[in-house]
């Protein structure tokens, strides 16, 4: 019998206006701890975005959400917050924050596949 994962993942959102509190998803993030896995997926319908918030800078929004999977995966050029340990980058890429980008409280599940449950997650709750 094949080990399960238990893992978390939080939705990456885009809130042009704060205020408002109105927002598209854009990305996740899945987490597991036991598996030292973590993998950010994310994409942006320029349409869609266009239509949701005109004024959005799409070119800024498109680094700062480079600048997170570039922390998510712990590269060089993600800065110092992307060398700390995984639990500790999916705890900071899942702080609440009151920007442009947000994420929502993550949430547990139970899987055969982290890379294909992430796929799916991100089909079911982005695309």
């Amino acid at each position: 019998m094949q080990e399960k994962h238990l893992y978390e993942y939080s939705v990456i959102r885009v809130v042009p206006r704060v205020e408002r509190e109105e927002f598209l998803n854009v990305g996740i993030v899945v987490f597991c701890k036991k598996a030292k896995f973590i993998k950010m997926l994310y994409t942006i319908d320029v349409a869609k975005m266009q239509l949701f918030c005109g004024e959005l800078d799409l070119e800024q929004l498109q680094l700062n959400l480079e600048s997170f999977q570039k922390i998510a995966h712990g590269s060089k050029e993600g800065g110092p917050i992307a060398q700390f340990d995984i639990p500790s980058r999916f705890r900071w890429l899942t702080a609440l924050r009151s920007s442009a980008i947000q994420t929502s409280r993550p949430h547990p599940g139970l899987c055969d596949n982290l890379e294909n449950t992430t796929e799916w997650l991100f089909k079911e709750m982005v695309l």
